[in-house]
């Protein structure tokens, strides 16, 4: 039964892998419509999200399965309950890049507006943050995961930068308040894969070192490290 057990969590992890490439190439390609907004990608990427959702479902009834199966403990218990975590994580961070590519072809639709600077930065933290995250689930390296964690604060604090100059611009110029909302959602959307991404790091951490570090104030640091001032983890 060992063997068995150990050939359905190879492919259980496997199968992970395989949902962890496709949402993050999601995330990356609706965060790209942003400059070339086009309702019918969008639709594209719907049906990405459903190929992803598919897997989600499949992953899940993989874990129940082994569960009934094999009565694990200890490390392969960590291991399944790390993939139920994790998968749900992915799924919704898929669900946020439709979003952001629904949000995308709105602004497509009005008038021409420049994305802020400080959003495409944001972006591009968010997306380093859930590649690292996935990075980190491949090698197992909670060093890594703990990188991802302090990163957080960053995208939270060009959410907040951002929410304060949308609100300005929609102050100054009222015409453009539509657009400026549609901004603001892709902003929070783009928080959101961040906390996500925040919420795969711990899960690495707890599958690599069976820690729970959720909820707790400072987790930048390992725990036979001291620790870091200041830094927060939000679970999302």
């Amino acid at each position: 039964m060992s063997r068995h057990l150990t050939r359905d969590l190879e492919t259980l992890h496997r199968n992970m892998l395989l949902m962890c490439g496709m949402a993050e190439d999601l995330v990356h390609k609706s965060l790209a419509a942003l400059q070339e907004p086009d309702p019918d990608f969008c639709r594209q990427l719907v049906e990405q999200d459903d190929a992803i959702d598919d897997l989600d479902v499949r992953l899940e009834e993989d874990c129940l399965k082994i569960l009934a199966l094999y009565h694990p403990v200890a490390d392969d218990l960590r291991r399944i309950t790390t993939v139920l975590k994790i998968t749900g994580e992915l799924e919704r961070v898929a669900d946020l890049g439709v979003n952001i590519a629904e949000r995308a072809a709105s602004l497509g639709a009005g008038p021409e507006v420049a994305i802020p600077d400080n959003l495409e930065r944001m972006a591009h933290e968010a997306l380093q943050m859930l590649h690292n995250s996935i990075d980190a689930l491949v090698e197992l390296d909670g060093d890594l995961a703990r990188q991802v964690c302090v990163q957080d604060e960053i995208v939270d604090q060009y959410n907040r930068d951002i929410i304060s100059e949308l609100t300005d611009t929609m102050k100054r110029t009222p015409l453009l308040i539509e657009p400026m909302m549609h901004l603001f959602s892709v902003a929070r959307h783009v928080e959101r894969v961040a906390d996500h991404a925040t919420n795969i790091a711990e899960d690495v951490i707890y599958l690599v070192e069976g820690e729970i570090v959720r909820h707790q104030p400072e987790i930048g640091e390992p725990p036979d490290a001291p620790p870091s001032p200041d830094v927060e983890s939000p679970r999302g």
